[in-house]
């Protein structure tokens, strides 16, 4: 296993289209992504397996790969991209519901969030194919978390069972299990729909989760008593800053932003001796940027010149075609967690990405790009 000393060597050595490469070839090539197109959770060092293959993040891999084919123009990215959505329409979606795995297993479960993302890579899939399958299935997903996962109460619920769709009983400390703000980032695709469908209702959807989210938001942190739940609740805080990106122009929206930035830099700089996440540092660094460019917050430049230098050291190396490229999950008191990790390896990259354009003046992205 890696360990920090090799990772700081590693740090501003490897220039950001090197990285690029070694992390596009550890999605592609590793076996993470397995023969019927999905892709596992993540793959562990220790046991030197994959989890099982996972909805939510088949749908973070099919955005990350067409974020390679779009920045690299290599076309080997887009065939894999297509394996995941294809997997995604045809295997995972049952034409009622996108369960978390797909398992011969009775009991079965759905998320609200995996659900949008899900989609919202689908839609992001026919925007670059137009293959009707992958808006079809987005918009029934996106119709389908509108009205499967409605409370009485006003909000969504967040787990459901299937094929049943009555809710999981929620758990306040467990932030998956609860109703929260960081539904918000699931709620992006109803944005998206909006726009792709001209269907005023996905548009209403969003607003009104926005709302909800911004009444809440202060309650969200710290939140739990475990210093290493506060750092998994940074990871999904950074979704509902994320969320908002669309308003960022607003000011109550661009208040929320610099107020979120703050509170996750404040916590996730005193959790850090104890546990680190890769992806909360990259949300984190993500967020800054398109904060700056969409004149909600200026840059902090030393803060985010440090977020990607952290970044960079969760990189795994070595021989080992099933690490080599990939992103280390976390760290607990310095040491790496034996986990290369899908989702830590497509926010790190792009966070690099993004800072690398940053630095180099070029011009802002959509938010619609974000992974």
């Amino acid at each position: 296993m890696a360990d920090l000393l090799y990772a700081a060597l590693q740090y501003r050595l490897i220039p950001v289209t090197q990285l690029l490469e070694r992390a596009g070839r550890w999605l592609i090539e590793s076996g993470i992504q397995e023969p019927c197109g999905g892709v596992a959770r993540y793959y562990r060092t220790d046991l030197r397996q994959n989890l099982a293959v996972s909805t939510e993040i088949t749908g973070y891999a099919l955005g990350t790969l067409l974020y390679l084919g779009a920045l690299t123009k290599q076309t080997e990215y887009g065939a894999h991209a297509l394996q995941a959505a294809h997997f995604l329409t045809r295997h995972a979606w049952d034409g009622d519901a996108m369960p978390f795995e797909v398992t011969p297993d009775e009991d079965q479960l759905t998320y609200f969030f995996d659900c949008g993302i899900i989609a919202g890579n689908l839609l992001a899939a026919w925007r670059a194919t137009r293959e009707q399958e992958f808006y079809d299935v987005a918009k029934a997903l996106g119709t389908a978390m509108a009205i499967d996962f409605a409370s009485c109460q006003g909000d969504y619920h967040p787990v459901l069972t299937l094929p049943e769709k009555k809710p999981v009983e929620r758990d306040a400390l467990r932030w998956s299990h609860s109703a929260g703000c960081y539904q918000l980032k699931a709620a992006l695709v109803w944005c998206d729909l909006a726009e792709a469908t001209g269907d005023p209702r996905f548009g209403a959807l969003y607003e009104q989760m926005i709302e909800s989210a911004l009444r809440s938001y202060g309650s969200f942190l710290p939140g739990h008593p475990d210093p290493s739940k506060v750092v998994d609740r940074l990871h999904a805080f950074l979704y509902f800053l994320e969320g908002l990106l669309p308003r960022a122009n607003e000011k109550r929206c661009a208040a929320v932003l610099c107020d979120g930035i703050r509170k996750v830099s404040h916590f996730l700089a005193e959790n850090a001796p104890e546990f680190e996440r890769a992806d909360v540092y990259a949300q984190l660094l993500r967020i800054r940027l398109y904060a700056d460019w969409l004149g909600a917050s200026p840059l902090d430049r030393e803060a985010a010149e440090r977020e990607a230098a952290e970044i960079e050291s969760f990189l795994a190396g070595g021989d080992d075609p099933r690490e080599d490229g990939g992103f280390y999950f976390g760290r607990r008191a310095g040491q790496f967690l034996p986990f290369v990790n899908p989702v830590s390896t497509a926010f790190s990259l792009q966070a690099l990405a993004l800072w690398e354009r940053y630095s180099n003046g070029c011009p802002p992205v959509h938010w619609r790009t974000l992974i």
